[in-house]
Protein backbone atom coordinates (compact mmCIF):
# COMPACT_ATOMS: atom_id res chain seq x y z
CA UNK A 1 0.00 0.00 0.00
CA UNK A 2 1.38 3.31 -0.93
CA UNK A 3 1.18 6.09 1.88
CA UNK A 4 -1.14 7.79 -0.47
CA UNK A 5 -3.28 5.19 -0.61
CA UNK A 6 -2.68 4.44 3.35
CA UNK A 7 -4.19 8.16 3.96
CA UNK A 8 -7.30 7.66 1.15
CA UNK A 9 -8.16 4.54 3.17
CA UNK A 10 -8.04 6.09 6.84
CA UNK A 11 -10.01 9.44 5.51
CA UNK A 12 -12.44 6.94 3.98
CA UNK A 13 -13.21 5.32 7.10
CA UNK A 14 -13.67 8.34 9.02
CA UNK A 15 -16.14 9.90 6.67
CA UNK A 16 -17.70 6.52 6.48
CA UNK A 17 -18.02 5.89 10.60
CA UNK A 18 -21.75 6.88 11.98
CA UNK A 19 -20.16 9.79 14.24
CA UNK A 20 -19.00 11.69 11.26
CA UNK A 21 -21.56 14.75 10.24
CA UNK A 22 -20.89 18.39 9.20
CA UNK A 23 -23.11 20.75 11.25
CA UNK A 24 -25.10 22.61 8.41
CA UNK A 25 -24.23 26.47 8.00
CA UNK A 26 -26.23 29.34 7.56
CA UNK A 27 -28.13 29.26 4.16
CA UNK A 28 -27.13 25.45 3.58
CA UNK A 29 -28.98 25.31 -0.20
CA UNK A 30 -27.40 28.49 -0.86
CA UNK A 31 -24.11 27.59 -0.71
CA UNK A 32 -21.56 26.41 -3.66
CA UNK A 33 -19.58 23.14 -1.92
CA UNK A 34 -16.23 22.03 -3.62
CA UNK A 35 -13.97 18.87 -3.21
CA UNK A 36 -10.19 18.54 -3.74
CA UNK A 37 -10.40 14.55 -4.56
CA UNK A 38 -7.68 11.97 -4.17
CA UNK A 39 -7.98 9.94 -6.83
CA UNK A 40 -8.30 12.16 -9.16
CA UNK A 41 -6.67 15.03 -7.86
CA UNK A 42 -8.38 17.99 -9.04
CA UNK A 43 -10.90 20.07 -7.70
CA UNK A 44 -14.63 19.62 -7.94
CA UNK A 45 -16.46 22.71 -7.63
CA UNK A 46 -19.79 24.15 -8.75
CA UNK A 47 -21.63 21.47 -6.54
CA UNK A 48 -24.98 22.44 -4.68
CA UNK A 49 -27.02 20.24 -1.78
CA UNK A 50 -30.68 20.28 -0.49
CA UNK A 51 -29.75 18.76 2.99
CA UNK A 52 -26.54 17.74 4.70
CA UNK A 53 -27.70 14.11 4.49
CA UNK A 54 -26.70 14.84 0.75
CA UNK A 55 -23.47 16.36 1.14
CA UNK A 56 -22.24 13.42 3.85
CA UNK A 57 -23.48 10.72 0.73
CA UNK A 58 -21.18 12.45 -1.50
CA UNK A 59 -18.19 12.92 0.79
CA UNK A 60 -18.43 8.90 1.85
CA UNK A 61 -19.04 7.99 -1.82
CA UNK A 62 -15.95 10.37 -3.29
CA UNK A 63 -13.42 10.39 -0.04
CA UNK A 64 -11.87 13.76 -1.16
CA UNK A 65 -9.01 15.49 0.85
CA UNK A 66 -10.38 18.50 1.63
CA UNK A 67 -13.88 19.92 1.44
CA UNK A 68 -15.26 23.65 1.01
CA UNK A 69 -17.76 25.47 1.24
CA UNK A 70 -18.73 29.15 -0.29
CA UNK A 71 -18.97 32.36 2.35
CA UNK A 72 -20.85 33.34 -0.57
CA UNK A 73 -24.85 33.02 -0.68
CA UNK A 74 -26.38 32.05 -4.60
CA UNK A 75 -29.52 31.85 -6.63
CA UNK A 76 -28.21 28.93 -8.16
CA UNK A 77 -24.74 27.81 -6.27
CA UNK A 78 -24.42 25.03 -8.93
CA UNK A 79 -24.16 26.93 -11.70
CA UNK A 80 -20.92 28.93 -13.37
CA UNK A 81 -19.50 31.74 -11.78
CA UNK A 82 -21.13 34.55 -13.63
CA UNK A 83 -24.48 32.82 -13.64
CA UNK A 84 -24.69 31.86 -9.68
CA UNK A 85 -26.60 35.26 -8.84
CA UNK A 86 -24.73 36.27 -5.89
CA UNK A 87 -26.75 37.56 -2.82
CA UNK A 88 -24.43 38.22 -0.49
CA UNK A 89 -21.75 36.28 1.56
CA UNK A 90 -20.35 35.93 5.35
CA UNK A 91 -17.71 38.00 6.81
CA UNK A 92 -14.41 35.71 7.00
CA UNK A 93 -11.16 36.00 8.44
CA UNK A 94 -8.26 33.64 7.76
CA UNK A 95 -5.29 33.85 10.37
CA UNK A 96 -2.58 31.40 9.12
CA UNK A 97 1.29 31.44 10.78
CA UNK A 98 1.87 30.56 6.76
CA UNK A 99 1.58 34.67 6.58
CA UNK A 100 3.00 36.00 10.02
CA UNK A 101 6.45 35.55 10.98
CA UNK A 102 7.24 33.90 14.21
CA UNK A 103 10.27 32.71 16.35
CA UNK A 104 10.01 29.32 14.88
CA UNK A 105 9.45 29.88 11.42
CA UNK A 106 13.01 29.53 9.84
CA UNK A 107 13.24 26.08 12.19
CA UNK A 108 10.53 23.79 10.74
CA UNK A 109 9.92 25.57 7.52
CA UNK A 110 11.71 25.91 4.35
CA UNK A 111 11.35 26.21 0.51
CA UNK A 112 12.70 25.51 -2.85
CA UNK A 113 12.67 27.67 -6.36
CA UNK A 114 10.02 24.95 -8.63
CA UNK A 115 12.43 26.15 -11.21
CA UNK A 116 14.22 23.27 -12.42
CA UNK A 117 17.15 25.21 -13.77
CA UNK A 118 17.14 27.50 -10.35
CA UNK A 119 16.24 25.45 -7.17
CA UNK A 120 17.19 28.29 -4.79
CA UNK A 121 15.79 27.87 -1.93
CA UNK A 122 15.76 29.05 2.08
CA UNK A 123 14.49 28.45 5.33
CA UNK A 124 11.44 31.15 7.29
CA UNK A 125 8.53 32.61 5.39
CA UNK A 126 8.48 31.71 1.45
CA UNK A 127 8.87 35.21 -0.94
CA UNK A 128 6.43 36.43 -3.14
CA UNK A 129 8.85 35.49 -5.62
CA UNK A 130 12.45 33.81 -5.98
CA UNK A 131 15.47 36.08 -4.78
CA UNK A 132 17.51 34.54 -7.57
CA UNK A 133 15.12 33.92 -11.05
CA UNK A 134 12.52 35.70 -10.03
CA UNK A 135 10.06 32.49 -10.19
CA UNK A 136 6.47 32.66 -8.24
CA UNK A 137 6.53 28.30 -7.66
CA UNK A 138 7.63 26.80 -4.91
CA UNK A 139 7.96 23.80 -3.20
CA UNK A 140 7.04 24.39 0.57
CA UNK A 141 7.65 22.09 3.76
CA UNK A 142 6.12 23.75 6.94
CA UNK A 143 4.92 22.44 10.01
CA UNK A 144 2.54 23.00 12.68
CA UNK A 145 3.64 24.09 16.10
CA UNK A 146 2.37 25.34 19.47
CA UNK A 147 4.32 28.69 18.82
CA UNK A 148 2.35 28.38 15.61
CA UNK A 149 -0.53 28.39 17.20
CA UNK A 150 -0.05 30.43 20.22
CA UNK A 151 1.03 33.20 17.47
CA UNK A 152 -2.42 33.17 15.49
CA UNK A 153 -4.28 32.78 18.44
CA UNK A 154 -3.15 36.59 19.91
CA UNK A 155 -4.06 37.87 16.46
CA UNK A 156 -7.18 36.22 16.56
CA UNK A 157 -7.85 37.72 20.11
CA UNK A 158 -7.26 41.56 18.63
CA UNK A 159 -9.50 40.79 16.03
CA UNK A 160 -12.21 39.43 17.84
CA UNK A 161 -11.94 42.78 20.90
CA UNK A 162 -12.17 44.74 17.21
CA UNK A 163 -15.29 42.96 16.04
CA UNK A 164 -16.77 43.13 19.46
CA UNK A 165 -15.91 46.48 20.49
CA UNK A 166 -15.23 48.66 17.60
CA UNK A 167 -18.06 47.32 15.51
CA UNK A 168 -20.40 45.93 18.11
CA UNK A 169 -20.80 42.46 17.18
CA UNK A 170 -22.41 40.16 19.69
CA UNK A 171 -20.35 37.17 20.53
CA UNK A 172 -23.07 34.76 19.69
CA UNK A 173 -22.61 36.14 15.89
CA UNK A 174 -18.83 35.56 16.02
CA UNK A 175 -18.00 31.88 15.12
CA UNK A 176 -14.41 30.69 15.93
CA UNK A 177 -12.74 27.51 14.35
CA UNK A 178 -9.14 26.28 14.10
CA UNK A 179 -8.40 25.52 10.74
CA UNK A 180 -6.58 21.94 10.82
CA UNK A 181 -3.49 23.27 9.93
CA UNK A 182 -1.73 26.86 11.51
CA UNK A 183 -4.21 28.71 12.26
CA UNK A 184 -7.51 29.95 12.60
CA UNK A 185 -10.96 30.82 10.79
CA UNK A 186 -12.93 32.99 12.06
CA UNK A 187 -16.54 33.78 10.20
CA UNK A 188 -19.52 36.31 11.01
CA UNK A 189 -22.92 35.05 9.90
CA UNK A 190 -25.21 38.58 10.40
CA UNK A 191 -27.58 39.86 7.78
CA UNK A 192 -26.25 43.80 7.89
CA UNK A 193 -22.61 42.93 6.29
CA UNK A 194 -23.93 40.10 3.79
CA UNK A 195 -24.15 42.79 0.79
CA UNK A 196 -20.77 44.50 1.58
CA UNK A 197 -19.08 44.14 -1.69
CA UNK A 198 -15.34 43.73 -2.09
CA UNK A 199 -14.51 47.61 -1.44
CA UNK A 200 -16.78 47.30 1.71
CA UNK A 201 -14.74 44.70 2.94
CA UNK A 202 -11.97 45.99 2.23
CA UNK A 203 -12.86 49.27 5.00
CA UNK A 204 -12.80 46.74 7.30
CA UNK A 205 -9.71 45.04 6.93
CA UNK A 206 -8.02 48.59 6.63
CA UNK A 207 -9.03 49.21 10.21
CA UNK A 208 -8.29 45.92 11.20
CA UNK A 209 -4.78 46.02 10.20
CA UNK A 210 -4.53 50.14 11.33
CA UNK A 211 -4.05 50.50 7.34
CA UNK A 212 -3.98 54.68 6.88
CA UNK A 213 -4.20 55.18 10.55
CA UNK A 214 -3.34 58.70 11.41
CA UNK A 215 -1.89 58.05 15.26
CA UNK A 216 -1.36 61.29 15.42
CA UNK A 217 -3.06 64.57 15.02
CA UNK A 218 -1.85 67.82 15.68
CA UNK A 219 -4.10 70.73 17.24
CA UNK A 220 -4.09 74.40 16.42
CA UNK A 221 -2.51 76.19 19.37
CA UNK A 222 -5.40 78.54 21.12
CA UNK A 223 -4.64 82.16 21.25
CA UNK A 224 -3.99 81.95 25.39
CA UNK A 225 -2.13 78.67 25.26
CA UNK A 226 0.96 78.61 26.66
CA UNK A 227 4.01 78.85 24.54
CA UNK A 228 5.36 75.19 23.24
CA UNK A 229 3.01 73.29 24.94
CA UNK A 230 1.48 70.65 22.15
CA UNK A 231 -1.89 68.82 22.61
CA UNK A 232 -2.65 65.52 20.61
CA UNK A 233 -5.96 64.36 22.06
CA UNK A 234 -6.73 60.69 22.04
CA UNK A 235 -9.86 59.62 23.31
CA UNK A 236 -10.64 56.03 25.32
CA UNK A 237 -12.61 53.99 22.04
CA UNK A 238 -11.11 52.68 18.66
CA UNK A 239 -7.35 52.52 17.14
CA UNK A 240 -7.36 55.61 20.24
CA UNK A 241 -7.30 53.41 22.76
CA UNK A 242 -5.56 50.64 21.19
CA UNK A 243 -2.89 53.45 21.17
CA UNK A 244 -3.19 54.69 24.74
CA UNK A 245 -2.83 51.04 26.15
CA UNK A 246 -0.06 50.17 24.13
CA UNK A 247 2.25 52.89 24.81
CA UNK A 248 1.41 52.60 28.58
CA UNK A 249 2.74 48.75 28.01
CA UNK A 250 5.34 50.18 25.96
CA UNK A 251 7.44 52.78 27.83
CA UNK A 252 6.38 50.55 31.08
CA UNK A 253 8.46 47.63 29.94
CA UNK A 254 10.74 49.43 27.26
CA UNK A 255 14.68 48.94 26.91
CA UNK A 256 17.06 51.32 25.67
CA UNK A 257 17.22 48.38 22.51
CA UNK A 258 13.73 48.62 22.19
CA UNK A 259 13.53 52.19 22.07
CA UNK A 260 16.67 52.42 19.19
CA UNK A 261 15.07 49.50 17.31
CA UNK A 262 11.75 51.24 16.57
CA UNK A 263 13.99 54.55 15.84
CA UNK A 264 14.12 56.13 18.61
CA UNK A 265 17.54 58.10 18.69
CA UNK A 266 18.18 60.95 21.17
CA UNK A 267 16.89 61.77 24.67
CA UNK A 268 16.32 57.62 25.63
CA UNK A 269 17.90 57.63 28.68
CA UNK A 270 15.31 60.82 29.83
CA UNK A 271 12.60 58.84 28.53
CA UNK A 272 13.25 55.60 30.37
CA UNK A 273 14.15 57.86 33.95
CA UNK A 274 10.36 59.94 33.51
CA UNK A 275 8.77 57.39 31.68
CA UNK A 276 5.85 57.42 34.75
CA UNK A 277 5.49 61.35 34.40
CA UNK A 278 5.15 61.15 30.82
CA UNK A 279 2.69 58.72 30.93
CA UNK A 280 0.89 60.52 33.02
CA UNK A 281 1.14 64.36 31.61
CA UNK A 282 0.67 62.77 27.80
CA UNK A 283 -2.17 59.77 28.47
CA UNK A 284 -3.83 61.67 31.53
CA UNK A 285 -3.13 65.37 30.57
CA UNK A 286 -2.94 65.23 26.80
CA UNK A 287 0.62 67.32 27.63
CA UNK A 288 2.68 65.87 25.09
CA UNK A 289 5.34 68.10 25.96
CA UNK A 290 6.09 66.63 29.17
CA UNK A 291 10.12 65.90 28.34
CA UNK A 292 12.01 68.41 26.63
CA UNK A 293 13.77 67.13 23.59
CA UNK A 294 11.07 64.54 23.09
CA UNK A 295 9.07 66.36 20.38
CA UNK A 296 5.97 65.08 18.09
CA UNK A 297 8.53 63.25 15.87
CA UNK A 298 9.22 60.53 18.60
CA UNK A 299 5.66 59.84 19.55
CA UNK A 300 5.03 59.31 16.21
CA UNK A 301 7.76 56.51 15.58
CA UNK A 302 6.30 55.68 18.88
CA UNK A 303 3.00 55.00 17.92
CA UNK A 304 3.78 53.75 14.70
CA UNK A 305 5.51 50.71 16.51
CA UNK A 306 2.34 50.17 18.37
CA UNK A 307 0.19 50.09 15.42
CA UNK A 308 1.99 47.35 14.29
CA UNK A 309 2.01 45.50 17.32
CA UNK A 310 -1.79 46.33 17.72
CA UNK A 311 -2.94 45.42 14.57
CA UNK A 312 -4.13 42.07 13.46
CA UNK A 313 -2.55 40.29 10.83
CA UNK A 314 -4.83 38.59 8.71
CA UNK A 315 -5.21 37.35 5.19
CA UNK A 316 -6.50 40.23 3.48
CA UNK A 317 -7.25 38.45 0.48
CA UNK A 318 -9.53 35.86 2.07
CA UNK A 319 -11.36 38.78 3.49
CA UNK A 320 -12.21 40.95 1.15
CA UNK A 321 -12.85 37.87 -2.03
CA UNK A 322 -17.22 37.50 -1.97
CA UNK A 323 -16.78 34.70 -3.61
CA UNK A 324 -13.81 32.90 -1.41
CA UNK A 325 -14.64 28.88 -0.59
CA UNK A 326 -13.77 27.95 3.25
CA UNK A 327 -13.04 24.61 4.25
CA UNK A 328 -16.27 23.12 6.02
CA UNK A 329 -16.56 22.28 9.96
CA UNK A 330 -15.53 18.92 10.82
CA UNK A 331 -14.07 17.92 8.03
CA UNK A 332 -10.10 16.64 7.39
CA UNK A 333 -7.68 18.99 6.34
CA UNK A 334 -5.61 17.21 3.67
CA UNK A 335 -2.19 18.82 4.65
CA UNK A 336 -2.62 17.40 8.43
CA UNK A 337 -5.10 14.97 9.08
CA UNK A 338 -6.72 17.31 11.44
CA UNK A 339 -9.83 18.17 11.85
CA UNK A 340 -11.08 21.76 11.16
CA UNK A 341 -13.18 22.40 14.59
CA UNK A 342 -15.60 24.89 16.08
CA UNK A 343 -15.17 26.15 19.47
CA UNK A 344 -16.67 29.07 21.59
CA UNK A 345 -14.68 32.35 21.37
CA UNK A 346 -14.74 32.65 25.30
CA UNK A 347 -12.47 29.48 25.01
CA UNK A 348 -9.75 30.75 22.58
CA UNK A 349 -6.72 30.70 24.96
CA UNK A 350 -7.90 26.97 26.27
CA UNK A 351 -8.41 25.71 22.62
CA UNK A 352 -5.59 23.05 22.00
CA UNK A 353 -5.82 21.72 18.25
CA UNK A 354 -3.46 19.23 18.65
CA UNK A 355 -5.77 17.56 21.71
CA UNK A 356 -9.08 18.59 20.40
CA UNK A 357 -8.95 18.06 16.26
CA UNK A 358 -7.30 14.95 16.32
CA UNK A 359 -9.41 12.59 14.28
CA UNK A 360 -7.83 9.51 14.47
CA UNK A 361 -7.68 7.98 17.77
CA UNK A 362 -7.08 4.40 17.21
CA UNK A 363 -4.24 2.11 15.80
CA UNK A 364 -0.67 2.25 15.02
CA UNK A 365 1.20 2.40 11.55
CA UNK A 366 4.80 2.08 10.51
CA UNK A 367 6.34 4.89 8.67
CA UNK A 368 10.11 5.92 7.54
CA UNK A 369 10.76 9.44 8.89
CA UNK A 370 12.61 11.97 6.45
CA UNK A 371 12.67 14.34 9.05
CA UNK A 372 10.44 15.78 11.63
CA UNK A 373 11.11 18.16 14.85
CA UNK A 374 9.49 17.30 17.91
CA UNK A 375 6.09 17.44 17.94
CA UNK A 376 3.09 16.39 20.56
CA UNK A 377 -0.38 15.23 19.80
CA UNK A 378 -3.11 13.65 21.40
CA UNK A 379 -1.23 13.65 24.65
CA UNK A 380 1.90 12.21 23.66
CA UNK A 381 4.91 13.83 22.73
CA UNK A 382 6.89 12.60 19.72
CA UNK A 383 10.31 13.09 17.73
CA UNK A 384 12.55 14.29 16.75
CA UNK A 385 13.42 11.80 13.77
CA UNK A 386 15.77 12.14 10.84
CA UNK A 387 15.93 9.24 8.03
CA UNK A 388 14.46 6.46 11.12
CA UNK A 389 11.32 3.85 10.75
CA UNK A 390 9.06 3.94 13.16
CA UNK A 391 5.54 2.52 14.70
CA UNK A 392 3.18 5.51 15.73
CA UNK A 393 0.00 6.04 16.87
CA UNK A 394 -2.20 6.60 13.14
CA UNK A 395 -3.22 9.75 13.57
CA UNK A 396 0.44 10.80 13.96
CA UNK A 397 1.77 8.94 11.04
CA UNK A 398 -1.07 10.29 9.03
CA UNK A 399 0.50 13.80 10.16
CA UNK A 400 3.44 13.28 8.77
CA UNK A 401 2.87 11.38 5.64
CA UNK A 402 0.15 14.76 5.05
CA UNK A 403 3.34 17.00 5.42
CA UNK A 404 5.79 14.77 3.18
CA UNK A 405 7.85 13.76 5.96
CA UNK A 406 7.27 10.02 5.70
CA UNK A 407 6.34 7.11 3.86
CA UNK A 408 4.69 4.10 5.07
CA UNK A 409 6.52 1.06 5.52
CA UNK A 410 4.91 -2.01 4.32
Amino acid sequence: MSSRDFVYEKFREFYSSSSFKIPAPVGFSQREFAFLLFKERIMARHKGFASPPLLGSFIRQHVPSDVYYSCAYYETPEAEMDKKGWVGADLVFDIDADHIPTRCNKIHDSWVCSNKSCGFGGKGITPEACPICGGVKFDVKSWPCDVCIDTTRAEVRKLVDMLENDFGFAASEIHTFFSGHRGFHVQIENESIRDLDAMGRREIIDYVSGTGLAVFQKKTRQPKQKTGVKIFKLSDYGWHRRLKNGIRRFLLNATKDDLKEIGVKSRIDVILQNRERILQRCLEENRWDAVKGVGFETWIKIAEHIREVEAAKIDTVVTSDIHRLIRAENTLHGKTGLLKIKFPVSQLDEFDPFSEAVAFKEGTAKVLVSDAPEFRLAGQTFGPFQNKSVELPTAAAILLICKGRAEVVT
